[in-house]
């Protein structure tokens, strides 16, 4: 059995959550001068020029987390189920917002996706606490950031609901 590069785990780890932004960048970047532009937002919504950085910055952090995780219980194993179970939950569940706010345009679906993120983000920094503290102080920005996209989305959609769907 070929050995891995030692570089090849954190590095794997760290740039994965990026994927999933990188894909979904693709939905929002159609989506923000005509949709997204076309909605009522708070005035304390954050300047479109922040989201990309703020996520690079937060997909790194969470992604060095799972690292953390993975080597401080070996690897893949009976012993990292639950953790890294629960870490690919809620990326699975970030990744699906964008589709479903930016491409789909339902803003309520949005923040029940978002709110369940959350949930899982939460559980997952709970779950790496007696693992690894570092890798789940490095959640703690992330669900700072998650509850400010949830009180950002539920205005959205409050302030758009009778909007047109489709538009």
């Amino acid at each position: 059995m070929e050995v891995l590069p030692a570089w090849v785990p954190p590095v794997g780890f760290t740039l994965l959550p990026h994927a999933g932004g990188f894909l979904g960048s693709k939905v929002t970047k159609k989506e923000i001068p005509v949709w997204y532009e076309s909605l009522q937002k708070p005035s304390w919504c954050p300047p479109n020029w922040v989201f990309a950085p703020v996520w690079g910055t937060l997909y790194t952090s969470m992604g060095y987390g799972s690292y953390l995780v993975w080597k401080e219980l070996g690897g893949f194993s009976e012993k990292s189920v639950v953790p890294l179970g629960l870490y690919a939950g809620q990326l699975a569940l970030n990744w699906a917002w964008t589709p479903i706010f930016f491409g789909a345009h339902k803003m309520g679906w949005g923040l029940v996706t978002l709110l369940l993120t959350t949930g899982m983000a939460t559980a997952t920094t709970a779950s790496w606490y007696n693992i690894n503290k570092t890798a789940a102080y490095l959640m703690v920005p992330y669900l700072a950031w998650l509850t400010m996209a949830s009180a950002l989305n539920y205005h959205i959609w409050k302030d758009n609901r009778n909007k047109k769907q489709s538009e």
